[in-house]
């Protein structure tokens, strides 16, 4: 159904939106969906059924950026099924992680459990980067169940360290190097999420499944 707007909307609540000449960006129900989409748009275009320069993920769109008919794709994706769960073959990365982070204990208490408990049951949990951005090499990784997310900090930190672990919203993530931030500090990594030297530079990308395995505190 084509609307006034220029916007294409499908029976299952995909929207397409055509972004300028060559653009089109995808609005979907959920994170998750959001995520499925994004798997499949990558497998067209590797298997060479979409010629498209760019495929960026979001929350709940994706952007595709240098189509030759972005009209003709939004409406051949809102007249299509949503596609399927992502598939679990991918390999997981194992982040190393120290849960000594100085909000560990404002967590477990808004968990209404232990410290301990808090750090079980994160690092219990399998998570998926459901896209990337604020910083080069931050993943907003998914997983956890709703009744596990947390509000960010009501007074942001000037400063937080690389490798901090933190929790905001849905979303676990990993700051790759210093900045300003306002999540919930819950553990500490020395794993190298961006580097220049390394091919790719990024450690994490959209759908890369993350597992963090507990070590001694420092």
């Amino acid at each position: 159904m084509k609307g006034t707007s220029g916007t294409t909307s499908g029976t299952s609540g995909m929207r397409a939106l055509p972004v300028g000449d060559d653009a089109l960006l995808v609005e979907l129900p959920s994170g998750e969906q959001a995520q499925a989409l994004h798997a499949e748009l990558l497998r067209r275009r590797a298997e060479g059924t979409l010629a498209v320069r760019e495929i960026v993920p979001a929350a709940r769109t994706v952007l595709l950026d240098g189509l030759a008919d972005p009209v003709r794709l939004a409406s051949e994706l809102t007249a299509s099924d949503m596609p399927p769960a992502l598939p679990e073959t991918q390999e997981i990365i194992e982040l190393r992680v120290r849960y000594d982070g100085p909000d560990l204990a404002d967590v477990a208490a808004l968990w209404g459990m232990s410290e301990q408990e808090v750090a079980r049951i994160h690092a219990d949990t399998e998570f998926r980067v459901a896209f990337c951005g604020f910083a080069p090499g931050f993943g907003y990784l998914t997983g956890l169940p709703e009744r596990y997310h947390v509000p960010r900090r009501a007074t942001p930190r000037t400063s937080v360290p690389a490798g901090a672990v933190g929790l905001a919203g849905p979303y676990t993530g990993v700051y790759p190097r210093s900045s300003p931030g306002g999540w919930q500090l819950i553990g500490t990594t020395d794993a190298v999420l961006w580097d220049h030297a390394r091919v790719p530079a990024a450690l994490l990308a959209p759908g890369t499944r993350v597992r963090f395995v507990p070590v001694g505190r420092r």
